[in-house]
């Protein structure tokens, strides 16, 4: 395990010049560019807005605020379960003409997809500034809020530290499968769709109905505790449910070492399978 932590970072050039290719690449040739980064999760949050807000909304004040702080971290996990299972077999080139450790592909992956969330979390962040103005008020006279209403921000890299791992272990295991079955994106597509529905992105753990299915919504649920924690720093302004977040770091450190293992099986026939 440590030589192969060694040599993913004797290559970490190669991680960074990965990502950066991807980040350049995304959106050339588009008429927007790189400003697809912010307008794609905008429209998201539109359709969201529209069709939760009005046809199914608990009465959630601030709707769209709700929506938007949990839908960029689930983009990013979106992507990663969707778009990551194919990170190995959309190399093949590289796979099969030069040696690497093959986790820089997953790695680089993910990687590229957590800077791209990061950007969009500027929007986040301002929006959120803006609404902790108006929190207290129904017709958005400016109120300045208490400075320790912002204090619950300082625990926001941590949800990101759990999160990104959580993804990296996710996509080091599919990945590693996908290049044995090929049928697993289009099941990941799915289940990805199955999975936002079962998070409380869109909802509240409210009521009777919902409380019931608290443990399989925040605990068995990898991503019900970290979405919780978003909305509770960037909504609420209150501190995360560090219970939730212990049972998310929990999935993320199953992550990593069930993606680890198999990924280091796997690689082994990874240019044969090509």
């Amino acid at each position: 395990m440590n030589h192969s932590i060694r040599e993913i970072l004797d290559y970490r050039q190669m991680i960074v010049g990965l990502v950066h290719r991807d980040l350049r690449g995304r959106y050339r040739g588009s008429i927007l560019g790189f400003l697809w980064t912010f307008v794609n999760p905008l429209l998201q949050l539109l359709v969201y807005t529209l069709i939760f807000g009005l046809l199914f909304n608990q009465g959630i004040p601030k709707f769209y605020l709700y929506v938007f702080v949990g839908l960029i971290p689930w983009l990013f996990f979106s992507a990663c379960l969707t778009g990551g299972c194919s990170s190995v077999l959309d190399q093949q080139g590289l796979v099969t003409k030069m040696y690497f450790p093959r986790e820089v592909l997953p790695i680089s992956y993910v990687t590229s997809q957590f800077f791209n969330m990061l950007y969009c979390f500027v929007i986040v962040i301002a929006v959120y500034i803006f609404a902790s103005f108006t929190a207290f008020t129904d017709n958005f006279q400016w109120v300045i809020p208490s400075p320790n209403f912002y204090l619950p921000l300082t625990s926001l890299p941590l949800l990101f530290i759990i999160q990104f791992f959580m993804c990296l272990g996710m996509t080091l295991f599919t990945s590693a499968i996908t290049v044995y079955v090929r049928d697993v994106k289009h099941i990941l597509s799915i289940i990805s769709m199955l999975w936002m529905f079962a998070t409380p992105l869109m909802w509240k753990l409210e009521g009777d109905r919902f409380a019931k299915w608290e443990w399989l919504f925040m605990y068995v649920n990898p991503m019900g505790g970290l979405i919780d924690g978003y909305h509770c720093i960037l909504y609420g302004g209150t501190w995360p449910n560090f219970t939730y977040l212990l049972a998310s770091t929990g999935w993320a450190i199953l992550a990593m070492v069930v993606g680890s293992l198999v990924f280091s099986k796997a690689k082994k026939r990874f240019a044969e399978e090509m």
